[in-house]
């Protein structure tokens, strides 16, 4: 499908630069007096606010569990919150004086945004306004950057998220595969006007993940393109100050810790907005996004210039904004940033917006209305508490369901004699499926993301690799030390969705032993493992395209793929049983132990 850049190209026509350039802004924060000898100087005030990884988060709402969201610490979430928080910055500021971004993951992540683009979808002819973009539209976003999960659903729906939003959706680092061009804006510029002073000129970057590239493969190769953060704002920002700009600022949908999940699968740096700063001269402050992680304020030394780049991440959601505030001083004929200083508000200060609540209460209904269907009726309640460190059988229903599904696929082909196997992770530690009635939300609550199913072939010896990373994720815990099940995982900060589970095995994970050295007796269909043997492993398509760095899987011969959601098929499943009955797919295949002992 060759990508759709009438949008950008557009925009481009008028200044010949490819930006959307803003209309002018009107009064100042700090009205400026006229340069005099002896007089002050002239001096401007502006504040950038910035949320990130809103997630499909509109309300304070929890889809899943069909009630006020509420975690331990008392957050709050939702963009109709954030609107208040705006509104009061607007009217402290002067709402001339401020600008407002965001840093990608808009359009995928809870029952809200799934329903708009799979179940009423946007691409419709005369098909719904995608929620996040009403409410972004009349909270009254400036830019936004992309997100890797703006690629979910393919590229199709994004361009119509994209048609939709009155503001541009920045990546600077999101290429035309064909003409390595910008497939999207790569800036956006605005003016300030200041009385009795030139304006001020604000570029804002955008720069997306390069892991987009594994992630959304199967939607983005040939197509799209995604180079470095570092490589293109070292090309991007000297431009932007040789076109004026007086502020420069760059959304990224990057982390700050310099790490990167996928390994060495690609030559870019995952989490790279600290780099960026450190290493691109010319940008005076980043607006994080990715990580998922609350930094109020981060100051990095620019190793080129000396200066200082102010980071912040306003954690996810829509929990918290960003709040950069901007001291400019106009000398010598042109504008120069004094300080920026960074700071978080949060959205459980507030309450939600009421303009934001009456323009979506609708869609939210639906939207609950159909999260709430029943689907089916458990004989037992099954949950995600413990699964982190004890074979639980709500994951075993996960891997269950994909070995089904893959097994119905691969009939009749080449591939229908060899063994199926599946991998799945616990991606909750709150999912409950009660026993009783179950509704469609208590099966999205056990599968958050809207991954898809592929089918790798693996060796018995590629088995026992993969097995072995996934063991990583256990602190290694000595034989005689006191086991507290909350400090057994997540060893090196690798979070719980890469760590997996492999159905169809029986093995034990030794945690006393060093990292590489901890799955032990591994045996299938009550034998020794055969390291020889073909596989057909059914994981999903962020681990199948090298999410994780899990060995061997992302190049493993791929036998077959679907688009069809594994929640769906989770959903699809259950409803054909009509009763979820554990006898029928729970069992023990791994346990924790230390020196041969069982941990529990």
């Amino acid at each position: 499908m060759p990508l759709n850049r009438r949008k950008f190209l557009k925009k481009s026509a008028a200044t010949g630069a490819g930006v959307a350039l803003a209309g002018a802004a009107a009064a100042p924060a700090a009205q400026a007096a006229e340069k005099k000898p002896g007089r002050p100087a002239k001096r401007y005030s502006l504040t950038v606010m910035g949320t990130t990884d809103l997630h499909g988060h509109v309300f304070n709402w929890d889809y899943f569990k069909d009630a006020e969201y509420s975690d331990a610490k008392g957050n709050a979430m939702g963009l109709a919150r954030v609107s208040t928080l705006v509104n009061q910055i607007r009217q402290e500021k002067g709402r001339r004086n401020t600008l407002l971004l965001d840093a990608g993951d808009t359009i995928q992540g809870t029952p809200l945004t799934y329903y708009f683009a799979k179940v009423d979808p946007i691409t419709v002819k005369g098909g719904p306004v995608h929620p996040m973009a009403q409410a972004m539209n009349a909270i009254g976003y400036d830019a936004a950057a992309l997100g890797n999960h703006e690629f979910n659903y393919g590229i199709e729906t994004l361009r119509k998220f994209e048609d939709q939003c009155r503001f541009p959706l920045l990546g600077a680092n999101a290429l035309d595969a064909k003409t390595l061009k910008p497939a999207f804006p790569p800036y956006f510029i605005k003016r300030f006007q200041v009385p009795g002073a030139p304006p001020v000129k604000v570029a804002v970057l955008g720069l997306t993940n390069p892991g987009i590239a594994i992630w959304d493969k199967a939607y983005v190769q040939g197509k799209l393109t995604f180079p470095g953060l570092e490589e293109q704002a070292a090309k991007w920002v000297p431009r932007l100050r040789s076109m004026g700009a007086d502020v420069v600022v760059v959304s990224a949908h990057s982390g700050s810790s310099g790490t990167s999940s996928y390994g060495d699968q690609l030559p870019y740096v995952e989490n790279s907005a600290a780099l960026v700063a450190q290493q691109v001269p010319g940008i005076d402050a980043i607006l994080v996004g990715h990580a998922h992680v609350e930094i109020p304020e981060l100051k990095v030394t620019n190793t080129a210039t000396g200066k200082t780049v102010v980071l912040s991440e306003p954690l996810c959601y829509a929990e918290r904004l960003s709040v950069f505030n901007f001291e400019l001083v106009f000398e010598k004929g042109h504008w120069t940033v004094e300080s920026v200083a960074a700071s978080l508000r949060d959205a459980k200060t507030v309450a939600d917006d009421p303009r934001i609540t009456r323009l979506l209460k609708d869609e939210h209904a639906l939207v609950v209305e159909y999260v709430n269907q029943v689907v089916g009726t458990a004989t037992a309640t099954l949950t995600t508490v413990e699964a982190r460190y004890k074979d639980a059988p709500i994951i075993d229903l996960i891997t269950k369901v994909q070995e089904d599904v893959v097994k119905a696929a691969l009939a009749g082909t080449t591939y229908a004699s060899l063994p199926v196997i599946a991998q799945a992770s616990p991606f909750s530690r709150t999912s409950e499926i009660p026993a009783g009635e179950v509704t469609i939300r208590d099966l999205s609550g056990l599968y958050v993301y809207d991954n898809t199913l592929v089918a790798k072939l693996l060796t018995g010896a590629q088995v026992r690799a993969y097995l072995e990373y996934s063991a990583e994720y256990f602190v290694r815990t000595a034989a005689d030390a006191v086991v507290d099940p909350e400090k057994l995982t997540n060893a090196n900060g690798r979070p719980d969705y890469n760590y997996d589970y492999v159905s169809g095995f029986s093995y034990d994970i030794d945690i006393a032993q060093a990292a590489g050295s901890r799955i032990k007796n591994l045996t299938y269909n009550g034998a020794a493992l055969d390291d020889a043997q073909q596989f057909v492993l059914a994981v999903n398509n962020y681990r199948a395209n090298g999410g994780g760095a899990f060995p061997h899987v992302a190049s493993a011969t791929e036998v077959w793929s679907e688009s069809t959601e594994i929640r769906t098929r989770i959903a699809e499943w259950v409803t054909a049983k009509g009763v979820l009955d554990p006898a029928e797919f729970a069992s023990v295949d791994w346990k924790l132990t230390r020196n041969g002992t069982p941990v529990f």
